[in-house]
């Protein structure tokens, strides 16, 4: 079959036949082929190996439809074959089924209130899959759907499972597993990440990229120089430059500035204990543990007080989950120590009842941060290139909920942030916290 690929199509493709590559990373920008390439691949594996299953995964089934399906169906049509000498489509299973036995499932990829584990991909058993605009899906989702390959004729065509992942610039799993590593000439020898930019493809109409060019800002680096490095979400609440002025060393020092300390303890999994030491908006040290013992814990924040001079009264710790046993430990003694907890009702002043009603003190606190780091009031002094980005990353991710709807001001929930990380947001929980102090100290009792 002739079927013109480009340069980094084709490059793309020879790792999706080869025996060492299981996860192969194509995109960066938009008009790269990303979608034309993952549908000639499964289709030539359905062809070449006969009694083989494949997944075409994306977040909604509707889009698949709309768009990637059209692509495959494009596919088709550059080689000029007809879906009927090949297969049947089936609408209800969203399944097409193969004259030579093989199959392609058409899988919705969302995450859905009856089935929160992807239990629906429990009962597949797969050669290979793609999924199309991977940023748009939960890491849940493929790393579940990853363990459902190589379980169909692997072993007899000698293929080792292939998952190839095609997306656009984005700050969550797809930056933290592909482009990151790639960057820092890091990844796994298992993994690959190919850029593909719209001025790769010499099949691509010059209006669209002309029309890239005119965009804004962010649309331009993003979908036309595959910059990852930039977010087009508006409900996010931290820009990217903004974020990276917190590290740049200029920030105003206010007069006889106090200490504070805020503490994130962990709760389980991969979440890090994290603590931060403050001389007023800027962050001195940063200490990290993966495992807490609550006792431990409690006397290092003792220590830290003492060694950095800080009042108990300026130190303030989550208390939900763990976090509450350290603060019952150093409130025995300590009783000035403060507890956080992120969902307990917003510090109600005039201002707030005039002009913001939050759900909780949780986001009140968060809105403070933004309004602060815009300011360029926030410092962090040097800190490990690694911590730094995890900071950046956790930042990047703070987003409202639903701002159209009429309803009390609530930020997106914890558990969708992880999703998306593929971990805790423990450092921007952090910084959080250190905004009770200033949110509290214009703090006057408001009457109707």
């Amino acid at each position: 079959m002739k079927f013109d690929l480009t340069q980094k199509q084709a490059y793309a493709y020879l790792k999706l036949k080869d025996k060492v590559c299981k996860e192969v990373g194509y995109g960066g920008a938009a008009g790269g082929g990303k979608s034309i390439l993952g549908c000639f691949w499964v289709l030539t594996q359905c062809i070449d190996y006969p009694g083989t299953a494949w997944v075409i995964g994306r977040k909604e089934l509707t889009n698949l439809k709309k768009t990637t399906l059209l692509s495959f169906f494009q596919v088709l049509q550059i080689l000029d074959i007809s879906p009927e000498r090949l297969f049947r489509l089936n609408s209800q299973t969203n399944t097409m089924d193969f004259h030579n036995g093989s199959k392609i499932f058409l899988m919705d990829m969302s995450k859905q209130p009856s089935d929160p584990l992807y239990t629906r991909f429990g009962g597949l058993e797969l050669t290979g899959a793609f999924i199309d605009e991977s940023n748009e899906n939960d890491l849940m989702a493929i790393e579940i759907l990853k363990t459902r390959l190589g379980r169909c004729k692997n072993k007899e065509y000698n293929l080792i499972p292939k998952l190839l992942e095609t997306f656009n610039p984005s700050k969550n799993h797809v930056y933290t597993r592909y482009y990151k590593p790639f960057k820092d000439q890091k990844l796994p020898d298992h993994r690959i990440f190919i850029t593909a930019l719209a001025t790769d493809n010499p099949y691509l109409d010059y209006s669209y990229i002309e029309q890239l060019k005119n965009a804004d800002k962010v649309t331009r680096e993003r979908l036309l120089y595959g910059n990852f490095e930039y977010d087009d979400d508006p409900t996010k609440l931290f820009e990217y430059e903004k974020i990276l002025d917190i590290f740049s060393g200029v920030y105003p020092e206010g007069p006889q500035e106090q200490n504070y300390l805020t503490c994130d303890v962990a709760r389980k999994g991969k979440d890090k204990t994290v603590v931060m030491i403050w001389k007023g908006l800027q962050i001195q040290k940063i200490y990290t543990e993966d495992i807490s013992d609550l006792r431990m814990l409690s006397k290092r924040i003792e220590q830290f007080c003492i060694i950095d001079k800080i009042p108990f009264s300026n130190v303030i710790i989550d208390e939900d989950g763990l976090g509450g046993g350290v603060v019952d430990n150093l409130k025995e003694f300590r009783p000035q120590v403060k507890g956080f907890i992120n969902n307990s009702s917003a510090i109600e002043t005039e201002y707030t009842k005039k002009f913001h009603n939050y759900a909780n003190l949780k986001t009140q606190c968060y809105f403070k941060l933004q309004e602060l780091v815009n300011k360029g009031k926030i410092g962090c002094l040097e800190v490990p290139l690694e911590i730094k980005e995890l900071i950046i990353q956790d930042l990047e991710q703070i987003a409202q909920k639903d701002p159209d709807k009429e309803r009390k001001i609530q930020l997106v929930g914890k558990e969708e942030m992880k999703e998306k990380l593929g971990r805790s947001p423990d450092f921007s929980d952090t910084m959080m916290m250190r905004m009770y102090f200033e949110v509290r100290g214009t703090y006057t009792p408001f009457i109707a």
